[in-house]
């Protein structure tokens, strides 16, 4: 059995470690195998030291391929880069403690309640993977019910709830004469997410494919609705003539394509409304169609929900 060279084990060390090893044979257990079984612990151990920020990487890589908006990838990891990485980013992830969890979400808790929460569920799935995985064995100190619950404010007694402002219906007549005097595409985006009751993404990623304007049905695969189901909205005479006016980009299959061919920014169409000054936002309109629905017509509930593509939670009643 070697036991090193020479410098760098001197004939001290050498004598020391033949006399461990003597001990060792006399107990009848092979030194060999156990200086062997000593080195692939180091090994394994050296594998399953990973920090929390390669973690959350790891997991983020393996479940963007599910999610349906690109984007859910970036806020991850925006959100856990900006919070959680000054505190345990290079923190080994098996040594992440309640400690260190509070230490993150105690200071917006109450301020930033709903991406304070947003960010404890993003953590704690992250260190889920990581027991799964294999580089922690301790119980996951972000998880809510049973543990943090006990320590801070339940999100919904503390958050601030901010409703997207929206227009009167009342004053939508007016509204939309002003609206059709403003130039750019931006503008017709935004003619067509209102009198749709659409979103501000669907009507933005909206393609030539999706509307059918002889049988005036614009129809959203499942792939760009937010609850992952298809949709179809009846296009009105309005809508109709507006699309037949708008011009068409060679090569473009988007309805309200930018100049570059490619999809409008969220922030055009809230450009328009501060051209125009009106202090509201474009997701607004959805309200000031679901207050003039509810009030002036006689539609059942049910239906004004299902035409805002609202997943009624009584399934009974979405049947």
């Amino acid at each position: 059995m070697g036991l090193g060279h020479y410098p760098q084990v001197t004939l001290k060390d050498a004598r020391e470690l033949a006399l461990e090893a003597r001990k060792l044979l006399r107990e009848d257990l092979d030194p060999i195998e156990k200086r062997q079984a000593r080195r692939s612990a180091v090994a394994a151990d050296r594998q399953a030291a990973l920090t929390f920020a390669q973690c959350a990487a790891l997991f983020i890589a393996v479940k963007e391929k599910e999610w349906k908006n690109a984007k859910h990838g970036e806020q991850w990891r925006t959100t856990l880069a900006t919070y959680a990485d000054p505190v345990i980013g290079r923190l080994l992830v098996r040594d992440v403690q309640l400690a260190h969890i509070l230490k993150i979400l105690e200071p917006i808790w109450t301020t930033k309640t709903e991406t304070a929460s947003r960010l404890r569920g993003r953590i704690e799935n992250v260190l889920d993977y990581a027991s799964a995985r294999g580089y922690r064995q301790a119980d996951n100190p972000a998880r809510w019910r049973g543990h943090l619950d006990k320590i801070l404010a339940t999100p919904s007694k503390v958050a601030k709830v901010e409703h997207h402002t929206a227009l009167d219906y009342t004053e939508i007549g007016a509204f939309m004469v002003e609206l059709r005097k403003q130039p750019g595409m931006g503008a017709r985006a935004l003619e067509f997410a209102i009198i749709t009751a659409a979103r501000s993404g669907e009507v933005r990623g909206a393609s030539w494919a999706e509307l059918d304007l002889d049988k005036a049905v614009w129809t959203i695969p499942e792939k760009r609705m937010k609850a992952g189901r298809k949709h179809r909205i009846p296009l009105s005479y309005s809508a109709v003539q507006m699309l037949r006016a708008l011009p068409r980009i060679e090569d473009c299959e988007l309805v309200f394509p930018n100049t570059k061919g490619t999809a409008l920014s969220d922030m055009t169409l809230t450009a328009v409304l501060r051209r125009m000054g009106c202090p509201v936002t474009a997701h607004g309109f959805r309200s000031t169609f679901r207050d003039w629905a509810g009030e002036t017509t006689a539609y059942p509930r049910e239906v004004i929900e299902h035409a805002l593509a609202h997943q009624l939670k009584d399934k009974a009643e979405a049947a």
